[in-house]
């Protein structure tokens, strides 16, 4: 339980090593455990370290939303949230791997509380908007209407599926979020940093690497990949688990 809603985890927390790091998968906005597959636990085999995911409160089998509208700060809030977990899980040597939302969500806790992140890896993480967001999110949107998007997501998500769609389309559509940007957050990373994006994102440019990689204080390694596009792990989940794989005992 966190501020009273349950959130799902991927496992047992008894289940983890206590001599080892964890890595924890922060999915991204239409995302939740499930919809990682088995990369977490490919990349667990590979490294030797403990993963654990869970869904955020209104995403796959934790508590729903409570609220109808977001703040322009949810994502920040989400990474408060996140240090809650880490003191109910006793949780102290911990890397983060986040997805788009969620690798926002790792920048900033890893900015807020930097001496509890170990190392953080994104992949199409945000930290302002930028006007490909905007027309991939629109696309999505007509997607969501014209084609079998929804039933798909109805099998991770059920009867919270058009709160989820909606809590991410119409929070980034709204006016009031054109001018949300995080890039003052960045130099209080002291953490290293794997930063991940396909050249053919479609809700980013390189820009949004450039601006992380330019302005932490941690050591900073982009990985920029051709032919792919927003989930590089999903597209090509063996080239992401090796370079992570080097990343992490470079870290370690």
């Amino acid at each position: 339980m966190i501020n009273k809603h349950t959130i799902r985890l991927s496992k047992d927390p008894e289940l983890l090593d206590p001599n080892k790091s964890t890595i924890i998968f922060l999915h991204d906005s239409l995302g939740c455990i499930k919809l990682w597959k088995d990369f977490p636990e490919k990349l667990g085999l590979e490294t030797g370290l403990n993963v654990l995911a869970y869904d955020r409160q209104g995403y796959g089998e934790s508590s729903p939303f409570t609220i109808h509208e977001r703040s322009t700060h949810y994502l920040k809030n989400e990474a408060e949230l996140l240090e809650k977990l880490l003191d109910q899980l006793g949780l102290t040597d911990v890397l983060l791997f986040g997805h788009s939302d969620g690798g926002s969500i790792a920048i900033l806790a890893a900015a807020l509380f930097p001496k509890r992140i170990k190392g953080i890896i994104t992949e199409g993480a945000h930290v302002f908007v930028e006007k490909e967001t905007i027309t991939g999110i629109k696309k999505a949107v007509e997607a969501y209407t014209n084609t079998n998007l929804k039933e798909k997501l109805i099998r991770y998500h059920g009867n919270k599926t058009d709160a989820v769609f909606r809590m991410w389309t119409q929070t980034w559509l709204s006016d009031k979020f054109q001018s949300w940007n995080i890039e003052s957050y960045l130099s209080q990373i002291q953490c290293p940093l794997l930063i991940i994006q396909g050249e053919k994102d479609e809700y980013g440019t390189l820009d949004q690497v450039t601006s992380i990689t330019t302005n932490t204080k941690g050591e900073s390694t982009a990985l920029i990949l051709p032919n792919i596009g927003h989930t590089p792990h999903k597209e090509n989940a063996k080239l992401v688990i090796a370079k992570t794989k080097s990343f992490i005992q470079e870290v370690s």
